[in-house]
């Protein structure tokens, strides 16, 4: 059997609760960064600090720094609900690497946003992309998913997370507001290229599979130890 090409290249499962230790840094870097006002803008990602003072850290640390406790709790929140089922189907290896590059890539989507529109005041924080992310890897890893809206209403998680996309692209288009729409819907974006490249698999046909009444392959999500 040949071998996958390096990027395809599987982690050994394992699982260590790597969400519950992105909570537990989201939470110490809160409130660190609410007793130091400072480090909040250090830990930000703004466009004038990355090119003036070479803060590229910012790219990787915005996605730890929240503005209040709201912001806070429905990010870690989502995190939790999601990201564990997400961390036991692909692993915590895979689950870390996943998070931690899609946020990143929001990020690089939204910086680039920012400078070409001369948003150099902007300061980028939050969870929110990754999240988003995660939120898009559960549609795929469970497409047969019930999501209860205010503990009532059940919605599939495909049809959650195209619901989720129409209002963030309509909030973008039509409203103003600080929050980080774009970085949402890139989440969505990053985490599809992710699957597609990375793992292998169309998140599309997995739900189209799901509308056709099969039931989806869990063995294309793991990770087995490669031989």
């Amino acid at each position: 059997m040949n071998k996958p090409v390096f990027f395809r290249r599987p982690f050994k499962y394992t699982f260590f609760n790597a969400t519950l230790i992105l909570v537990a840094i989201n939470i110490v870097v809160f409130f660190l960064t609410n007793f130091n006002r400072s480090l909040q803008y250090a830990l930000s990602l703004n466009v004038y600090y990355v090119i003036n003072y070479k803060m590229f850290w910012q790219f990787f640390t915005y996605m730890f720094v929240h503005g209040g406790f709201t912001h806070l709790f429905f990010n870690m929140f989502g995190l939790m609900i999601f990201g564990l089922s997400v961390e036991r189907v692909i692993g915590s290896k895979e689950f870390l690497l996943f998070y931690l590059l899609c946020g990143l890539l929001s990020g690089l989507f939204s910086f680039i946003v920012y400078y070409f529109t001369g948003s150099v005041r902007v300061m980028l924080m939050g969870a929110s992309g990754a999240i988003y992310s995660v939120l898009f890897a559960y549609a795929v890893c469970f497409p047969n998913s019930r999501v209860f809206i205010w503990g009532i209403l059940p919605i599939r998680s495909p049809i959650l997370v195209l619901i989720y996309a129409i209002i963030e692209l309509a909030e973008q288009l039509f409203t103003y507001s600080n929050v980080a729409h774009l970085t949402h819907l890139f989440g969505f974006v990053a985490a599809f290229l992710y699957f597609v490249i990375r793992m292998g698999i169309n998140p599309i046909k997995v739900w189209k599979g799901v509308l056709k009444k099969e039931k989806p392959n869990r063995e294309q999500f793991e990770n087995n130890e490669e031989e």
